[in-house]
C-alpha cells in the first residue's frame, strides 16, 4: 500500500482555461455576451456580505469602488459610486488618494480607469474574463488594416477616427494617434460634429449602430451616406468607389446586448402593454431605434425615468440589471417599467464581477497582495488619452 504519509505534492499547474474559469485569466480572442438565458442565480452567501464590508472598512480611503449600472444589485451595494463607463473612469481620475481603483465593470472601462489616474494608483478588475464583446470586435491589427485600405483607396488624408468609449486602450491610441476623439453615447454627436470639422469622412469605431444611428437620427445623413468595414472580408467587402463615397465608414460591430432588441420586440411590447412608451439605448439596431419614442445613453435613461409622471408605462432597451433596478426603485409611484424583450438577457461579462469576485479583491488588497490589476502601457497610455482629451475639450 502507498505511504501518503511521505508522498510528495504533485507539481500541477493551472490551465489557462482552468485560470479563465476562476476569473484569473482573459481570452481576448472570443466575443462574450452574446448567450444568455435564464435568469441569475440567488444572491450569494450572506457571509461574504459581512467579508465585503470587513475588508472594505479595514481599506478604508485607500480604495474607490466603482460599479456600471449593468452590474448586479449584490455588487452594486459595495460600489461608492455608480454610473456608465466615462462617468466612473472621470469619477477615479477625481480621487488621486485612494491608492485602489476596483472597477466593478468590464475590461475596457479599467483601461480608461487607468488611462485617467495616476501612476501611484492602481486600478483592479475582480474578474479578468469581464470582456466587452464589443470592443473584442475591433483589434489593433485589424484596424491598422483598415487604415491601409482607406489609404489605397485616397481617402485616409481626409478620414477622421471616432472611436466609441466601449473599446480598447488600443484603439482608443490608434484614435490619437490619426487625429481622432473618443465619444460617449450621450455626446456622439457633438464629437462627430467636431470631426467633420477637421475632415470629410468619419471611420467610427466599433460600434456600426451607434454611428449609424447618430449621423442619420441627430446629424441629417441618410442610410446610404454610411457603408459598413467588414474587417472578416477583404478591403473590409468595399469598394474604393463605395469608401470615396461614403461619409460615416462604420466599423462592422455591435453590443451582443443591445443587438438582440428587434422590431418585433417593439411590436410585441406596444400590443402587450397599451399605452407603453419605448426607451432604447442608441447602440439598438436603426429599426428598433426609428421605432422607438425616446433613445437616450444610460444616464439618459435613468434621467427621464425620473421626470416620468406617475402611472406612465415604459418598456426598456437596455441591460436587464438596470432594467430591474428601476423598475424596483419606481415602483412606488406608480411607474410601470418592463424589458423590452421577452427573452431575459443579461450582459454575461459585466455579470462576471460578482461578490466571490469581489470579496477576493478586496480581501487581497486588504492583505497586500495586488491582483487582476490592468495596466496600460506608457506609449499605448500617450497616444489613448491624447483622444481623451479631445472629447473632453468638446464644446
Amino acid at each position: 500500500m502507498r505511504d501518503v504519509t511521505t508522498a510528495q505534492p504533485l507539481d500541477v499547474q493551472p490551465t489557462p482555461l482552468a485560470l479563465l474559469l476562476l476569473g484569473r485569466q482573459a481570452d481576448p480572442r472570443s466575443e462574450r455576451g452574446v448567450e444568455c438565458p435564464g435568469d441569475l442565480p440567488a444572491p450569494s452567501d450572506p457571509d461574504l456580505v459581512a467579508r465585503a464590508r470587513a475588508a472594505k472598512a479595514a481599506l478604508g480611503e485607500r480604495v474607490f469602488v466603482l460599479g456600471h449600472h449593468y452590474q448586479r444589485d449584490e455588487v452594486i451595494e459595495f460600489a461608492d459610486v455608480t454610473g456608465d463607463s466615462f462617468k466612473l473612469a472621470r469619477d477615479a481620475a477625481a480621487r488621486p488618494d485612494a491608492e485602489y481603483i476596483v472597477f466593478c465593470g468590464v475590461h475596457f472601462m479599467a483601461e480608461s480607469a487607468d488611462i485617467l489616474t495616476g501612476d501611484n494608483q492602481q486600478v483592479i478588475l475582480p474578474d479578468l474574463a469581464a470582456g466587452c464583446s464589443m470592443a473584442d470586435m475591433a483589434t489593433a491589427e485589424q484596424v491598422a488594416e483598415c487604415w491601409d485600405v482607406l489609404t489605397e483607396a485616397g481617402v485616409a488624408g481626409v478620414t477622421v477616427p471616432v472611436s466609441y468609449m466601449n473599446s480598447s486602450a488600443d484603439i482608443k491610441a490608434f484614435t490619437g494617434r490619426h487625429g481622432g476623439t473618443i465619444c460617449t453615447s450621450s455626446n456622439a454627436k457633438r464629437a462627430l460634429d467636431w470631426a467633420f470639422e477637421q475632415g470629410e469622412k468619419v471611420l467610427f469605431l466599433p460600434d456600426q449602430h451607434l454611428g449609424r444611428n447618430t449621423a442619420v437620427r441627430e446629424m441629417g445623413m441618410s442610410l446610404d451616406d454610411c457603408v459598413v468595414y467588414n474587417p472578416h472580408k477583404p478591403g473590409g467587402g468595399l469598394t474604393a468607389e463605395e469608401l470615396r463615397a461614403a461619409k460615416m465608414i462604420l466599423w462592422r460591430g455591435h453590443c451582443s446586448v443591445h443587438g438582440r432588441f428587434s422590431l418585433d420586440s417593439v411590436n410585441e411590447v406596444r400590443e402587450r402593454v397599451p399605452g407603453v412608451n419605448v426607451l432604447v439605448h442608441p447602440e439598438c439596431k436603426h429599426e428598433v431605434v426609428a421605432a422607438a419614442d425616446h433613445v437616450g445613453s444610460t444616464e439618459h435613461i435613468i434621467k427621464t425615468l425620473e421626470a416620468a409622471p406617475a402611472g406612465s408605462k415604459w418598456a426598456i432597451g437596455t441591460e436587464l440589471n438596470l432594467v430591474r433596478r428601476l423598475a424596483n426603485r419606481f415602483a412606488s409611484e406608480d411607474k410601470e417599467i418592463v424589458f423590452l424583450d421577452r427573452t431575459v438577457c443579461f450582459c454575461s461579462t459585466m455579470n462576471r464581477i460578482d461578490l466571490p469576485h469581489l470579496v477576493w479583491s478586496l480581501e487581497s488588497l486588504a492583505a497586500g497582495k495586488v491582483v487582476n490589476r490592468i495596466q496600460v502601457d506608457k506609449e499605448t497610455e500617450a497616444h489613448a488619452k491624447l483622444a481623451l482629451e479631445r472629447m473632453l475639450a468638446l464644446p
